[in-house]
């Protein structure tokens, strides 16, 4: 009997469409959550192809009606959640993020409110529903891993001096570690990823850069240059699935080595 699990993924491009395309397969379904409706009905159409059930919604997640909407139509679709992968986030830079004193109230709170915010309405979202249901075959009601940054951690004053966004992924931390101390008791596991520079979408602008890329074989010198977002969907994979069923509370780096360099 092939058992089904539910993935509702906050992305349609970059490392959560990587993740998901790493987890398809008899068995796994997906819904989809993004502002971009043509990135959505690529990725699903992909999906399906590769044996999955999937279906999207297309929206702001900076919109306060928009998680509970989301989490509702996915329990509507699929009659549970069995993971959450909040990955929605963005960089900041063209509204103003910055080191401190050049950071405009615009970068702040735009920042803020779409890296932080957003996740911790999907959290609440998601978590009403996860109390609410029966276990899994393994025992356990969900998992939720939330998308951080190494800069949260290792921060790089160099090229990367943007407060708003380091602020925003190291709350993302803390929140997360919260939930997991809170919610572990009720079998619902909730991780964090923290990865260095990694070639996606988003980071098109540094990764093409030949400044920090050349600045890549000193700060990620494991791989001497921007990690293929391959290698974190494999350890997103790890921490979605019951591969990590005793793990709860941790934040894995994936950084090529940016925290020993």
């Amino acid at each position: 009997m092939t058992i089904r699990r539910i993935y509702l993924i906050t992305a349609s491009s970059g490392i959560g469409a990587e993740t998901a395309r790493q987890l398809s397969g008899a068995g796994a379904c997906f819904y989809l959550a993004s502002r971009d409706v043509e990135k959505c009905k690529s990725l699903a159409g992909q999906l399906k192809d590769m044996g999955s059930e999937c279906e999207f919604v297309a929206g702001d997640l900076t919109n306060p009606a928009f998680a509970p909407f989301v989490v509702s139509s996915c329990i509507e679709q699929f009659g549970r959640i069995d993971a959450l992968f909040n990955v929605a986030g963005i960089s900041g830079r063209s509204y103003g993020d910055g080191p401190i004193h050049e950071c405009t109230e615009e970068g702040w709170e735009t920042t803020l409110r779409t890296n932080l915010t957003t996740q911790y309405r999907m959290c609440r979202e998601a978590v009403k529903v996860m109390l609410e249901q029966e276990p899994g075959l393994n025992g356990q009601r969900g998992v939720i891993l939330a998308m951080s940054s190494i800069l949260a951690i290792e921060p790089d004053a160099k090229h990367f001096a943007t407060v708003a966004y380091a602020a925003s992924k190291g709350a993302i931390i803390a929140m997360s570690k919260n939930m997991a101390a809170s919610y572990a008791g009720k079998r619902i596991r909730v991780n964090v990823i923290a990865p260095g520079l990694v070639r996606t979408p988003m980071s098109d602008r540094a990764s093409s850069d030949p400044e920090i890329i050349e600045y890549m074989r000193y700060r990620q010198p494991l791989l001497e240059d921007v990690i293929p977002v391959k290698d974190v969907a494999a350890t997103c994979v790890y921490l979605l699935t019951d591969a990590s069923h005793s793990v709860t509370g941790k934040v894995i780096e994936v950084d090529g080595g940016w925290g020993i360099a």
